[in-house]
Formats: structure tokens, sequence, C-alpha cells
């Protein structure tokens, strides 16, 4: 009887040293992992984090959508502010010179002024002598908004250059400027033609919806 109760405890212990060790070496792979982990950890970064046109693309992102949570209190939404400025500007414009302005198609520009019309922004009238031509002007509404969007533009511009002195953002806005030039002649387009399609296009059968840049980027 005592040698059986023995050998229990003899079986028993080893059972519980096995138990200990497993444990130990658990332990010790949940250590190596996680230092592993640390390690890699330290070698990640962001994709293209050495990329201009990555830094490029997400500072554009976060631009538009700043503007675009400031145009909501306008009843305006990111993109459509582009027509209500070039229409400041030039007064009045027919649909052919408004699409060539925002280089876009002009079924396009009739869109986005089709739904500023809708919100009394802007009236169409005909040419005088030529009933065919359709010119686009703001209305006084128009106007006010327009005012509206410059003090927008101006202070996200601020915003967004904080700590800029002025030759720095001269400097900036040539190089950009030089960038577009290069990607539009290697495209084959002229005056970035493809930049407005391609933010507008992606939503013809969508309502009306605050841009969220990060998700797609286009003016209705």
């Amino acid at each position: 009887m005592v040698l059986a109760e023995e050998r229990g405890a003899v079986s028993s212990g080893k059972a519980i040293s096995s138990v200990k060790s497993e444990l130990g070496k658990t332990d010790k792979a949940g250590r190596d992992t996680e230092q592993t982990m640390g390690k890699s950890d330290k070698r990640i970064r962001p994709p293209g984090s050495k990329s201009v046109g990555w830094a490029l693309v997400q500072a554009a992102r976060l631009h538009r959508s700043r503007v675009g949570d400031r145009l909501a209190a306008l009843d305006l939404f990111a993109g459509q502010e582009q027509v209500v400025q070039a229409l400041a500007v030039a007064g009045t414009m027919t649909m052919g010179d408004l699409a060539a302005t925002l280089r876009v198609r002009p079924p396009t520009a009739s869109k986005t002024i089709s739904r500023l019309a809708a919100l009394g922004f802007v009236e169409r009238r005909a040419e005088a002598g030529d009933g065919r031509i359709v010119r686009v002007r703001l209305t006084d509404a128009g106007l006010a908004k327009a005012e509206a969007i410059e003090r927008i533009w101006d202070e996200v511009e601020a915003e967004m250059l904080d700590g800029f002195d002025g030759k720095e953002r001269r400097r900036l806005r040539k190089l950009l400027r030089k960038a577009a030039r290069n990607l539009a002649d290697v495209s084959g387009v002229t005056g970035h033609e493809v930049d407005g399609d391609a933010d507008i296009e992606n939503d013809e059968d969508e309502p009306d919806a605050l841009v969220v840049p990060i998700q797609s980027d286009r003016l209705d």
C-alpha cells in the first residue's frame, strides 16, 4: 500500500514538473514573439512614406475634407464651390465656357448647374439673338455664397500653410504646378482636363452627399 502511494507521488511529481516545463516554454515563446513583434513594429512605415505623391494625396484629401465640412453649412458639397467661384469671377458664362474653365465635359457641368439652380444659386438664360446658346450666372443668393466660399478657402489656406513664410508658399505653389504639368504631359492631356471629370463622374446615380475625400473625390 505504501509502495503504491510512493509510486503515485513520484508520478504526480513528474506530471507537475512536465506541466511547469511546458508553461515555461510557452511563456518564453510568448516573450520571444512579443520581442519579434516589437522589432517588426519599429520597422513598419506607412505605404509610400517617402513618396512625394503619397504626401500630396494625403494633404489634398485632408484639405478637401476640411473645406467640405465648412461648405455643408452653406448647403453646398465639396466641388460645387468651384462652379460658384468661376461664375463669380466671370459674371456670366456659356455652358461650354464653364465646362472648359472647370476642365470637365459639358454634360458634367450641366448636371452641376442643374443642382445649383434647384437651390436657387444660379440661373440660366438663352443668349439674346441665339436661343441655342444658354448662359449661366449667379443669383443674388449665389453671389452671397461666393463671398462665403472665398472666406472658407482663405481660412483653410491659412490653416494648411501655418508656419510657412511667403517665400515657402510661393515655392510650394510653383513646385506643385510643375508636378501637375509633368503629369499632364505624360498623360497626353492639356490643362489637366481629366482632373475634374474623375472627380464627379463616379456618382452619377448617387444622390448628393457630403464628400468624404478619403473615400472619393468628386465635384457635383
